[in-house]
């Protein structure tokens, strides 16, 4: 039973020290505001998820058509490429990269800048068989949705550390 203790202690000694630790919340930018999301197609799925985490992040939430006093989180381009990455011996794609660009920008409600623009871009390799072509649209369709969420993760996460003071 001693040892079982010890072991435990150890182990739990040694997690402790390794660095580990969980994520902070989201801090939004002092004195921000209400926060419209704006994005070039305004049925955007980007948009909803980004408008969720900011109110998660406990930003009020301000109407598109609001301007005066609103902060602006603003998506200027999304993109979507497929690249293939490998072909088969007949010469058909098998492997594809599929990308997602995109570049933001917010603003405080007085006009200044809060996070400049900058672009985000993630990538995904999924594979797509030339047999399997219902598998390759439902495979493609989940990295899409997945690719989505972790856009507005990292921009949210770009936000976040725009907020915090710089290290002298």
């Amino acid at each position: 039973m001693n040892l079982r203790l010890a072991a435990l202690t150890l182990s739990a000694a040694l997690l402790s020290g390794c660095g580990f630790h969980l994520r902070n919340a989201l801090d939004l930018p002092a004195n921000l505001g209400p926060v419209r999301v704006l994005t070039a197609d305004p049925y955007s799925p980007l948009g909803d998820l980004l408008a969720a985490g900011l109110q998660r992040a406990g930003a009020q939430a301000a109407p598109a058509s609001a301007t005066e006093d609103v902060a602006t989180l603003q998506v200027l381009s999304e993109q979507w490429a497929d690249m293939p990455i490998s072909n088969d011996q007949s010469g058909r794609a098998q492997e594809y990269a599929l990308r997602y660009a995109v570049v933001f920008s917010l603003r405080r409600a007085d006009g200044s800048v809060a996070v400049p623009q900058q672009a985000v871009e993630l990538v995904r390799d999924y594979l797509a068989p030339a047999v399997d072509s219902i598998g390759k649209a439902s495979e493609r369709e989940m990295l899409v949705r997945e690719l989505r969420r972790d856009m507005a993760t990292a921009i949210l996460r770009r936000v976040d550390a725009a907020s915090k003071p710089s290290a002298p």
